[in-house]
């Protein structure tokens, strides 16, 4: 007897859990959905994205309105179409109790602004994926211009890398390899604002002081620029203080082991 009430007991009790957790969820869904707690990591100064500008965006498609009941709102849908924004590198899209809810994004960092050769701009970022610029913000960053065919695509650098007939067509590997060493060299991020590539394929720094123009030459690894620069630190540390920011019209980083500098004409 007493066995058989233990199981009924027991069947009450996980009866009632069940009906707790029904209307605990019936409630749930139930309720207004609430402005969502938003967090987002940004590296630097690049706000491409504000918390404003991505509630405007899920409300112009509707997946966030006023009086929106809990069970209408779609967390999977939002976050896809989070992730397929350009300035977003990680999401994650929650729901939390009593209505509320949560966004964490991460945004995407850009090394470099890229102007091809047919008038578009685009960044490349420090996974060396391409992005689209957006109106409410630019970055204060490297930029890249001239001979570039290179367009804002699915295209990673590392495909670039990987596909000898891509490499030979692209130079965003080249680009992205310039940039990466210039942006970790405080440095040369504060020298160097502008790379120009030449119809030869050369790379031309262009420095913040000077009238002179560095000739890196071709970019086809991280190794080789992180070389060249390397001696373009030396020459700037050791050199150019004593001699004088506007002695040269060239400095030619392309030769192993050497700087071949052309004085300007007024300058001999």
């Amino acid at each position: 007897m007493k066995g058989k009430l233990k199981i009924v007991a027991w069947a009450l009790f996980a009866v009632a859990i069940i009906a707790v957790l029904f209307l605990a969820r019936k409630n749930q869904d139930e309720a207004i959905v609430q402005e969502p707690n938003i967090s987002i990591s940004v590296v630097d100064e690049n706000a491409f994205l504000t918390e404003s500008e991505l509630l405007v965006r899920l409300k112009r498609l509707n997946l966030f309105y006023p009086n929106q009941l809990m069970k209408n709102l779609n967390t999977k849908a939002i976050e896809e179409h989070i992730r397929k924004m350009h300035e977003v590198e990680e999401v994650n899209v929650f729901k939390q109790l009593g209505g509320n809810w949560g966004i964490k994004l991460k945004v995407r960092q850009p090394y470099a602004r890229i102007f091809n050769q047919f008038g578009e701009s685009f960044y490349v970022d420090a996974k060396g994926a391409t992005m689209d610029p957006t109106p409410n913000f630019t970055a204060r960053i490297l930029v890249f211009t001239g001979n570039i065919k290179d367009k804002s695509d699915t295209l990673l650098v590392s495909d670039i890398e990987a596909d000898p007939k891509l490499k030979n067509e692209r130079s965003l590997d080249e680009i992205f390899h310039i940039a990466k060493v210039i942006h970790e060299n405080q440095f040369l991020s504060a020298q160097i604002s502008q790379v120009h590539r030449d119809r030869w394929g050369d790379f031309i720094l262009i420095p913040r002081v000077g009238a002179q123009r560095i000739v890196l030459g071709p970019a086809p690894s991280e190794r080789d620029v992180s070389e060249k620069l390397k001696k373009l630190v030396v020459f700037y540390t050791n050199g150019l203080p004593y001699v004088g920011w506007n002695k040269y019209k060239t400095i030619n980083l392309k030769y192993r082991n050497q700087v071949v500098c052309t004085y300007l004409r007024d300058t001999l």
